[in-house]
């Protein structure tokens, strides 16, 4: 088996043309966005850390070399980029222990922005969201009839996704990437500039019946694949024409909310448009596992024929121990602006956590 990324539908039509992506270290800025501020007090430290060409993980292991403490006392809410320049907390439980001196932790890429204390853990999943600052530069038409990139199109393509948003697809950085480089750039071509390998390759395995034994490998591998899946159905709804339509059946997600209710009764058809349509609530679909399908009517029946082609997946997430779970299809960029100068687009917006900013971007050009 051969899992693909480059098949899936945009939902307002092709690339408007193609652009570059992290030219610069201050392209792709990513600041996170705990919800609540921490209380000043208490026997866990919480580090605001900003962070440049590293992952996440490899910073909390130096945090606990630094602290000479174990991996599992340096917590944090979420994974950011390592392509980027980032602003995150970590949190170090550091008990009876003698506190290091803060100031004098050191690692190129890294810095300590702020030193705080809170009386309970930082723990994965309490992140409110994350607010991003992108620059695309260089934008370029890939276009017969148009030699010069289409200024007016492209402000277009932003305001549908402003008010109508954008599909909630997991961004490449999920799958894992290949990065090469080469001396005579020219013969590289665009396709083997970035080719999708890493995470997937080990999905594949782990269908195959393979064995990881790193931990993080494999909890990467699974997720990969539950991802992958996912992103597969919205194709479907995108290519069916009924991402923004309600079916029967559907789960309808409380916006900023994990909870979700069916839509099964045709009477409700002209409330959900509406509460769609002001954001309340969002159409969702199966993050794979164990148990029962949520969705009921034509979306089961619509979801059931979009993972049928794949049994060796679905076995493989439902022996894994997940559950099913729903999760929105659609993306809303909150305090979404933008400005294009000199043929760059800088845009600012917010996404809840778990979403990618790349999933916005995809939807404009190619990188």
């Amino acid at each position: 088996m051969s899992l693909s990324i480059s098949h899936w539908s945009r939902l307002y039509g092709d690339a408007l043309g193609s652009a570059t992506l992290k030219q610069e270290l201050h392209d792709f800025i990513v600041e996170e966005q705990l919800g609540f501020e921490p209380s000043g007090e208490g026997e866990h430290i919480f580090l605001w850390l900003e962070k440049a060409n590293l992952n996440t993980a490899f910073v909390a292991e130096s945090l606990a070399r630094y602290s000479k403490l174990h991996l599992r006392d340096i917590t944090y809410a979420g994974r950011k980029d390592k392509f980027a320049l980032t602003r995150q907390w970590f949190g170090v439980h550091i008990a009876n222990k003698k506190e290091p001196n803060w100031d004098d932790f050191e690692l190129q890429g890294a810095k300590i922005l702020q030193v705080t204390r809170n009386d309970r853990k930082l723990r994965v999943g309490v992140l409110k969201g994350n607010k991003f600052e992108i620059t695309l530069r260089n934008l370029t038409s890939t276009s017969k009839d148009y030699a010069e990139f289409d200024i007016c199109a492209l402000e277009q393509r932003l305001e549908l996704i402003k008010h109508q948003g954008a599909p909630n697809y997991y961004g490449s950085q999920r799958f894992g990437e290949i990065r090469l480089t080469a001396k005579d750039t020219e013969q590289v071509t665009a396709t083997a500039r970035l080719l999708q390998g890493g995470n997937l390759a080990l999905a594949e395995k782990l269908i195959g019946g393979e064995s990881i034994r790193n931990r993080n490998r494999r909890s990467m591998a699974i997720s990969a694949l539950r991802s992958w899946l996912f992103n597969e159905i919205i194709h479907q709804r995108i290519v069916q024409q009924n991402f923004h339509h309600p079916l029967l059946g559907d789960a309808m997600q409380l916006s900023g909310s994990n909870s979700f209710f069916m839509f099964e009764d045709e009477a409700e058809h002209a409330d959900i448009i509406k509460r769609l349509a002001e954001f309340d609530i969002n159409i969702t679909a199966p993050l794979w596992g164990d148990g029962k399908l949520h969705s009921t009517a034509t979306t089961r029946a619509l979801e059931l024929n979009c993972v049928t082609p794949f049994p060796d997946i679905i076995q493989t997430l439902n022996s894994l121990g997940l559950k099913q779970e729903r999760r929105a299809i659609r993306i809303i960029p909150q305090g979404f602006t933008w400005q294009i100068e000199d043929n760059n687009l800088m845009m600012q917006f917010s996404l809840p956590a778990g979403c990618f900013a790349t999933s916005i971007v995809r939807e404009l050009v190619d990188v």
